[in-house]
């Protein structure tokens, strides 16, 4: 089977995204977006690799990992958010505006789809259970990716950000709150944590740590993240926060 020219993708890609710059640059939260993007197509390539993914697989999964967030900045631009919810879902409009220009046109109509699906499903809570066996590798392998670099994202915010005086590196959300039982015990459960219940910083953290527990599909996923410390440095933060040990929830 012919092979997907993922180089020339990240080119139509990175023409699009230089549309959005003002005086030859990107605004910050735009350019975020970019280097996030780049690190996902990383992470998915790293995936296929270890999962052994024969070579055409291994395309469409970092394709649509390359493409997932498209709609990210024609949201900023337009809404001058990257909430969802006081704007557009960001997968849909992601997947919309990827198929509205074209690009996949000329792709065999099962691979296009199974780019396009992983781009729809990679922020959904659960994904279909009836799906294609390429979508479905496609749509796990950019969820687990871009898990991967949320990971990063969050570690950076901790780093480089006053968190505890600028109450925007956080979205607003409290860093003195004790973890809500809700997301504890959704968690323990191995369920999916309903957003409605993040109170505070340590809320959001510790859904990554349920991520990390049972929210990745891949062993090399998982083997990257451990590699990478992404549980200990969330462990260290909850108890700084709060004094709670995640240790018992793993």
């Amino acid at each position: 089977m012919e092979r997907i020219d993922i180089e020339k993708f990240r080119q139509t890609y990175s023409a699009y995204v230089d549309t959005f710059r003002e005086g030859g640059r990107l605004p910050e939260m735009m350019e975020l977006k970019r280097v996030h993007t780049a690190f996902v197509a990383a992470n998915a390539k790293a995936i296929c690799s270890g999962e052994r993914f024969d070579a055409h697989t291994a395309d469409v999964c970092v394709l649509a990992a390359l493409l997932h967030d498209t709609g990210r900045y024609e949201q900023l631009k337009k809404y001058n958010t990257f909430r969802d919810s006081d704007s557009v879902d960001h997968a849909v409009y992601s997947h919309d505006i990827v198929k509205t220009l074209g690009w996949l046109d000329r792709l065999d109509p099962a691979d296009s789809d199974a780019v396009l699906k992983a781009v729809l499903y990679h922020n959904r809570r659960d994904l279909p259970n009836d799906m294609p066996p390429l979508t479905d590798t496609a749509a796990k392998c950019v969820r687990d990716a871009d898990k991967l670099d949320i990971f990063r994202v969050l570690e950076d915010r901790v780093k480089t950000t006053d968190w505890r005086k600028d109450s925007t590196a956080f979205w607003n959300l409290k860093y003195d709150l004790p973890p809500n039982p809700a997301v504890l015990d959704a968690i323990k459960k191995g369920t999916s944590v309903d957003y409605q219940n993040i109170k505070s910083i340590a809320d959001f953290v510790l859904i990554q740590i349920g991520w990390l527990k049972s929210g990745l599909y891949f062993e090399t996923s998982r083997r990257l993240a451990k590699e990478r410390n992404h549980f200990e440095f969330r462990r260290r933060f909850v108890l700084e926060l709060t004094g709670y040990d995640a240790a018992e929830l793993m």
